[in-house]
């Protein structure tokens, strides 16, 4: 069976696109929707997602495989990205991959042997004065991650919780 949206998500779609100056414009959003919908990004929903804007299958693919935050497959349930950057790196991060990857016991492409996680590499998240960071389904971000931190969001995860929403924290550098 061929995916579809509903009316109602089609209506929003036409609402997105009404916010750009052309529908080619909307792609990126669209695609989020449809991720969002169907879990990743197949040729088949590539396809929907082309036909619904009436733009070409290329261009929604090549936009879908150029920005990491679009998954053209899913390895797991949960996708865990670590910041490996060059200040995550130096703060933790490396030993949080290591840590990571024995305590979800994954495989050599990142998943662990009941595919509820799914751990890559990200490139900055935009956080370096809280390293290392932790995004979760490219929606949720942990600060500071520790080996504690880490334990606490996977036990979330595998009872189907995401962590709650933390703002970045913002340091006043600013004399008092």
């Amino acid at each position: 069976m061929e995916p579809q949206f509903s009316e109602a998500e089609q209506a929003r779609i036409e609402d997105i696109c009404r916010r750009y100056p052309t529908r080619q414009s909307a792609v990126m959003a669209v695609l989020w929707l449809a991720q969002e919908k169907f879990g990743a990004l197949s040729p088949p929903v590539l396809r929907l997602v082309a036909e619904t804007l009436g733009i070409p299958t290329s261009h929604v693919e090549g936009v879908a495989t150029f920005y990491t935050m679009y998954l053209t497959e899913r390895k797991g349930k949960y996708l865990l990205e670590l910041c490996t950057c060059f200040t995550c790196g130096e703060c933790g991060g490396r030993e949080m991959w290591d840590y990571l990857m024995q305590k979800l016991q994954l495989n050599d492409e990142g998943v662990s042997p009941d595919g509820l996680f799914w751990l890559r590499e990200a490139e900055c998240l935009g956080a370096c004065d809280t390293p290392p960071v932790l995004q979760i389904e490219g929606r949720r971000m942990v600060f500071n991650l520790t080996p504690e931190k880490a334990d606490q969001v996977i036990d979330m995860l595998r009872r189907g919780e995401l962590p709650p929403f933390e703002s970045v924290p913002v340091r006043n550098s600013s004399p008092q």
